[in-house]
């Protein structure tokens, strides 16, 4: 990360970070500070909501106003903060278990409301910071601390559920497409609705460890050869896409109003603020 960057984005006196080593969550962080600056944001009007997990650090990090919240309730408190100050830029960085497991609820009527929020979510396909729990995402048939035969569980697919429970900006992004990513992420914060990108982290320490998928090095070499952007697979033939996983911008909608914006009108047909 260059330095201007982390001068000028974290909190440097709060650094090094305590993720573990190869973890892709600083990656991801960074991604996530770079599109910000690229999008010249005032930071007094950038608001990061986090709520608990491996992922959820990054709030502390983040030289923004910053809401460190509880599991699973990021998205409920940066709704309030997006009600109750439409002008700020709202950005919730949550993780699997956080955003899909004890945080489901919240997502699901985030997107189905299309308040103006940028989700990224942190995707390390397990309880990272609580002992290697699987999770909502993690793959049919891996291990994890409380899966040691195998998941049976069927995982989701993050964008897939956001896009159907109403969000209008839906993409996925990994730590080794950092290039990809950061255009990515500008993108959903200039859509004007719910946007959800996953980032497709890594770790070694639990996932990878368990399911022996080898170091970080190995397992960000699997992202390369494994994901392939949405644009060039809809030119390719089904046989050629066997086995791949598609990032970049997945949905868009402009066809449904912001959330924000229909409240706000309600408040003009009442009076405005007596």
């Amino acid at each position: 990360m260059p330095s201007k960057l982390i001068e000028k984005t974290l909190r440097v006196n709060r650094l090094p970070h305590i993720w573990c080593p190869g973890c892709g969550h600083g990656i991801l962080m960074r991604d996530v500070a770079q599109a910000i600056d690229n999008c010249g944001l005032d930071p007094d009007k950038v608001v990061i909501v986090s709520g608990i997990g491996c992922s959820s650090r990054a709030a502390g990090y983040m030289n923004y106003n910053t809401l460190h919240t509880t599991h699973g309730r990021a998205l409920a408190f940066a709704t309030g903060v997006k009600m109750a100050n439409p002008d700020l830029t709202v950005i919730c960085i949550t993780g699997d278990g956080d955003c899909t497991a004890i945080g489901g609820n919240h997502l699901i009527h985030a997107c189905r409301r299309n308040i103006d929020i940028t989700s990224i979510v942190f995707n390390n396909n397990i309880y990272g910071m609580t002992g290697g729990q699987y999770s909502p995402t993690t793959p049919h048939g891996e291990k994890g601390t409380t899966a040691p035969y195998g998941n049976i569980d069927y995982n989701f697919d993050i964008p897939k559920l956001a896009e159907a429970a109403g969000a209008t900006f839906t993409g996925r992004c990994t730590a080794y497409h950092a290039p990809q990513a950061i255009k990515l992420i500008e993108d959903a914060i200039k859509h004007h609705g719910f946007s959800l990108i996953e980032g497709m982290s890594v770790c070694p320490t639990y996932y990878g460890r368990k399911n022996k998928k080898g170091d970080s090095v190995a397992m960000m070499n699997w992202q390369k050869d494994t994901c392939i952007d949405a644009k060039v697979a809809s030119k390719l033939p089904p046989e050629k896409l066997e086995g791949k996983i598609l990032i970049g911008e997945l949905s868009r909608d402009e066809s449904k109003e912001e959330y924000t914006d229909m409240y706000m009108k309600i408040i003009e047909k009442c009076g405005g603020n007596k």
